[in-house]
């Protein structure tokens, strides 16, 4: 099949403005980072046009902009990417979080979560999982809506510890805290067991404790200072 050939098929099967948006987006994602004046001259559009649909990628998540109008790989891309545990900053991330996540599992005695979001939806990337015979497993991969969560209300209130049950699964306790300082990708630390035995008041106490400090301690092994985690 010839070049020629190939772009008449696509130009068939792909609507022209999905099209504009894409090779945007490509641009943007091959260059790491740049300005609209950039991306607009390499996909051969107008300015206006370009900015109206970066402007809907950024709006998205897909896109991100600094302050001096740079564009670059969004919070969207970057959760996508650690759900899929690829090579790069996010499974980095996840390297440095799974020691944390073991002493949170070990110290608590529940299952312990590392979740990434991109404030639209809470993604569970990393676990470190109960010794327990009885335990909670299953959730790395897994989307969590972040209305009425535990991890949803944490990342609302970064370093505030969280508690819900039933809110995901029946019977089930998620106890939260968000990162500070993570930047548009909220990062979050939980643990989760039965509900049975997350619910008196000295185990919620214990593992509130558990989760501040180890927040504490991968803030300071990831050097968070406001900026974002995988910028």
């Amino acid at each position: 099949m010839s070049a020629t050939t190939a772009a008449g098929i696509e130009s068939e099967l792909v609507p022209r403005s999905i099209g504009r948006v894409l090779d945007l987006f490509e641009i943007v994602l091959a260059a790491g980072s740049c300005t609209l004046t950039t991306a607009a001259a390499a996909s051969g559009l107008t300015l206006t046009t370009a900015l109206r649909h970066l402007r809907a990628l950024e709006a998205r998540g897909y896109l991100d902009r600094d302050a001096n109008g740079l564009f670059s790989p969004g919070p969207t891309v970057l959760r996508l990417a650690a759900s899929r545990h690829d090579d790069g900053p996010l499974e980095r991330l996840v390297v440095a979080a799974q020691p944390h996540l073991d002493a949170l599992a070990a110290g608590t005695g529940e299952s312990a979560y590392l979740a990434v979001s991109n404030r639209r939806v809470a993604t569970y990337v990393a676990t470190a999982e109960s010794g327990r015979s009885i335990r909670h497993v299953g959730w790395v991969g897994q989307n969590v809506t972040l209305s009425g969560t535990a991890v949803g209300a944490a990342l609302a209130a970064p370093g505030v510890t969280v508690v819900r049950t039933g809110a995901v699964e029946p019977d089930i306790t998620a106890v939260s805290v968000a990162l500070p300082g993570s930047g548009k990708l909220g990062l979050a630390l939980s643990v989760i067991g039965p509900r049975h035995r997350l619910d008196d008041d000295a185990s919620r106490s214990r593992v509130r404790e558990a989760l501040t400090l180890a927040a504490a301690d991968l803030a300071r092994d990831l050097g968070l200072d406001g900026r974002a985690v995988a910028s």
